[in-house]
């Protein structure tokens, strides 16, 4: 059964930007391509350099696909499944998450899954 829990408002995350929320103990980087309601949450760690920066990331196209790069080492992390474009050893999390009512919520359920 699927859980999910509210981290912030549609509205709170300006499109072509992303942002990090914390939801239970894990950082997630929530990124909003466009001026709908498409969100994307993905681990907030750079898996090269060690650090919560990914939220801060440039989100990019290519080939169709949507990338952000991390802001420190430039690898590319795709945003539907966190999928490492240099390195797929050093793939990330990626997390069910909807918009509902205005309101961004990420599936608790997928939080646990991809952590243990």
């Amino acid at each position: 059964m699927s859980q999910w829990l509210t981290l912030c408002s549609v509205e709170q995350i300006l499109p072509g930007c992303g942002v990090c929320a914390l939801a239970g103990d894990q950082q997630v980087a929530l990124f909003r391509p466009y001026a709908d309601e498409q969100i994307f949450a993905l681990s907030n760690i750079d898996p090269f350099a060690k650090s919560s920066v990914l939220s801060r990331g440039i989100i990019a196209e290519h080939q169709g696909e949507l990338w952000v790069a991390s802001p420190l080492k430039k690898q590319h992390f795709r945003l539907t499944d966190g999928l490492c474009m240099e390195d797929d050893t050093h793939s990330i999390p990626a997390f069910e998450v909807r918009v509902q009512g205005g309101s961004v919520e990420i599936n608790t359920t997928s939080l646990h899954a991809e952590t243990c």
